[in-house]
């Protein structure tokens, strides 16, 4: 998301760093399972990889490699990846072997603090539809249902 502050600087995240233990099997696991295009793959010296990969229709990038971060492989938790239909995104990810959790919807919806319940929102609202999946090292994702708006692409249309 890019926004302009208060000051007239432009704001975006753009990377996330995911610490891995196994580079080429993190890269294996987003490319061929998770479906995300490689940007780079840089090695300058052995104690230094940085490999960026891209979700389809996303601004936002990863970074997996060596010599990128000091946090513990598969720390990171609940990255979401927004999707324009959950079942789908679900559907391809078990295809591709991901093992996915079972689908939720927030409950009750109005006050967004209580718990969940199985399956699809039955309204299908914006942000309130989940399922969850880790990479090999554990750090897990959030699979979140919104929308088709203007910018983003469907996973895997490609």
């Amino acid at each position: 998301m890019n926004t302009t502050s208060a000051t007239g600087i432009k704001l975006s995240v753009e990377v996330i760093t995911l610490p891995v233990s196994d580079v080429q099997r993190a890269l294996r696991f987003y490319v061929d399972q998770v479906g995300f295009t490689l940007d780079v793959d840089y090695s300058p010296k052995d104690a230094f990889r940085v490999v960026q990969l891209t979700p389809p229709g996303s601004s936002c990038s990863i970074q997996i490699g060596r010599g990128l971060t000091d946090a513990p492989a598969g720390s990171l938790r609940n990255v979401y990846l927004v999707v324009t239909d959950v079942e789908v995104a679900r559907s391809r990810l078990l295809e591709r072997g991901v093992e996915v959790g079972e689908i939720r919807h927030k409950v009750p919806v109005d006050a967004w603090d209580g718990g969940f319940a199985p399956g699809l929102d039955p309204a299908r609202r914006d942000y309130a539809s989940f399922a969850d999946f880790s990479d090999p090292d554990g750090n897990s994702w959030v699979l979140q249902e919104r929308g088709v708006p203007q910018r983003m692409t469907r996973l895997w249309e490609h």
